[in-house]
């Protein structure tokens, strides 16, 4: 063999070597999973979350992401056999973060609607929850349609803006989106809105935890029913189930009741 044949043989078996090494390299896990697994073997998920929610998710004086929601994911975890891992991303920028794989699911009171079911999955429901409105102690307001002539304070891009949007209009000036929950009470507070709508627990926590503020509720039958789910990015079954498989098992053994005090209907 002449030096050119000799070359070409080298260059062959090395493009031949390379394509072996690469098929039994370790871009997955044996059990053909995705998931990272810890030191005990245990398969271990990212979890995402905006921790300015409370009671369903906020930091604790120590820093730690601590809530009802924190609580439910915990115990699915256990149940479900894996590890979890918390990241405080806040709400606007959570959508991303899973979409572009950072976090393997979300978990931040996400009521499962039409709108969101395009461009992520969900688990079966956890968490039943409902509007609630939020007003100075002397205002006149007595349903949700008395709002129509307000300024009106809400979390950007919940289920509360959503229906405030219906009501006044998508493009009302009279809307005031906060980036949490508090800051949009804080604007009522401050005389920026004449009322808040948001998630009826964090309502009711905000209320219990500020009795010195004069402050009541309004109720109004014409909010419906939401329901909290687990969000995953589109077409990630494995998280799917496994998610799944961990509320199945926390509602039949009580746990979830538990954790917030009611049946899941």
């Amino acid at each position: 063999m002449d030096r050119m044949g000799r070359k070409l043989w080298l260059s062959i078996a090395f493009v031949c070597l390379t394509i072996i090494l690469v098929g039994c390299g370790t871009g997955g896990s044996s059990s053909g999973s995705s998931l990272d697994v810890d030191a005990d073997g245990k398969k271990k998920l990212i979890v995402g979350t905006d921790a300015t929610y409370p009671p369903m998710e906020y930091m604790d004086e120590k820093g730690n992401i601590v809530g009802i929601d924190i609580d439910i994911v915990n115990a699915i975890a256990e149940a479900a056999g894996f590890e979890v891992e918390y990241k405080n991303y806040g709400w606007e920028p959570l959508f991303p973060a899973l979409d572009n794989g950072e976090v393997d699911f979300a978990v931040s009171s996400i009521t499962i609607t039409k709108e969101r079911k395009q461009s992520f999955d969900f688990t079966e429901p956890y968490f039943i929850a409902n509007q609630l409105i939020l007003v100075p102690e002397d205002s006149d307001v007595e349903l949700f349609d008395d709002l129509a002539d307000k300024r009106v304070s809400v979390q950007i891009n919940t289920t509360g803006h959503h229906v405030v949007a219906d009501l006044l209009g998508k493009t009302s000036s009279k809307i005031v989106a906060a980036e949490t929950m508090p800051l949009a009470i804080s604007e009522m507070i401050n005389g920026n809105a004449d009322a808040s709508v948001g998630d009826n627990a964090v309502i009711l926590d905000y209320q219990k935890n500020n009795p010195d503020v004069d402050l009541k509720t309004v109720e109004d039958d014409s909010f419906e029913k939401e329901y909290y789910g687990l969000m995953v990015k589109k077409g990630n079954k494995e998280v799917l189930d496994l998610l799944n498989e961990g509320i199945k098992k926390i509602k039949e053994n009580g746990k979830l009741k538990e954790i917030t005090g009611f049946d899941m209907e």
